[in-house]
């Protein structure tokens, strides 16, 4: 008789697959590492073929490997939409990956009207950058990003994520209340604070400083947009800050609308063998909702 494949070692060839090594697969579901070797040699039994090569001090799929990890991510698609389709009563709980600037501008209020409409539903949110998010979605770590990408930045289109847009968020120049400066070309003999190296936004913020016929003097770098909001406020740098950031609050700084009035996308995306489950669903809408609310500036 063929062996019948284990779901949960299929799994587990497919977490290699995304995560490249043994050691990053047991680090992300709290296993040793000896522990997830073991259980791929025994999907190896079961599949009959060799699933994995050794490299060096490494591991890689094999040919046949690949493809059996093609194969598990099918499978757990179908799982999961089968979960989602036959889901009752009150919505499993909703893991949610968010950028800064929505975690402090829309969570709190989609949280508010989801305690309305869903009492009980248990909500999970980790603050982490897109690129993070994006690829743990597709990893099963989480069960819905909140994601951004900039005018001519597309995010990367990862299979099996879906992508639906929340709305525009502007960008403007930010300075403080007693700076002179009117324009990014105003800005050029400026200290900035941007985003570390490597970063969408950060590449398009030099972009606009290059527009604007020079080169920035990059003085501070913080990921925390708040950090930097500190820095500009204090009159020590200048920056090109989504407005969402400042929604609701008493502003610290001065915007400065930008040439052509460019604005980030935001989006959320969900696996889309789970984007039909009612606790994805319920979040998307209270998230919209939060968002032409903070928009109205209600």
């Amino acid at each position: 008789m063929t062996a019948v494949w284990s779901s949960h070692r299929l799994m587990l060839l497919r977490e290699l697959q995304l995560r490249g090594t043994i050691s990053a697969v047991a680090e992300a579901l709290n296993y040793a590492s000896s522990t997830v070797s073991q259980q791929l040699a025994l999907l190896e039994r079961e599949v009959g073929a060799p699933l994995l090569r050794a490299d060096g001090r490494r591991v890689r799929l094999t040919p046949q490997g690949e493809r059996v990890a093609r194969h598990a991510s099918d499978v757990l698609a179908l799982e999961e939409r089968a979960r989602a389709a036959l889901e009752v009563g009150p919505p499993a709980p909703v893991r949610i990956a968010a950028l800064q600037t929505s975690a402090r501008a829309l969570l709190p209020r989609a949280l508010s009207m989801l305690a309305e409409s869903h009492p009980g539903m248990r909500i999970e949110v980790s603050v982490v950058p897109p690129e993070e998010g994006l690829f743990e979605a597709e990893a099963r770590e989480f069960d819905l990003v909140i994601a951004e990408q900039y005018p001519g930045h597309t995010r990367e289109i990862r299979a099996g994520l879906d992508r639906v847009v929340l709305g525009r968020d502007p960008i403007a120049l930010a300075v403080a209340t007693t700076s002179s400066v009117r324009s990014v070309a105003d800005a050029r003999d400026e200290a900035w604070v941007m985003e570390p190296t490597g970063t969408a936004v950060r590449t398009w913020s030099v972009q606009q400083c290059r527009a604007a016929g020079f080169e920035p003097d990059v003085r501070f770098v913080a990921a925390d947009l708040l950090a930097q909001v500190r820095l500009i406020s204090a009159g020590h740098a200048v920056g090109l800050l989504p407005e969402q950031l400042l929604s609701g609050d008493a502003t610290p700084v001065r915007l400065i609308d930008l040439p052509d009035a460019p604005t980030r996308e935001i989006f959320t995306s969900a696996r889309e063998s789970s984007a039909t489950s009612p606790g994805v669903r319920a979040v998307r809408a209270a998230l919209k909702r939060a968002f032409g609310e903070a928009a109205r500036g209600a």
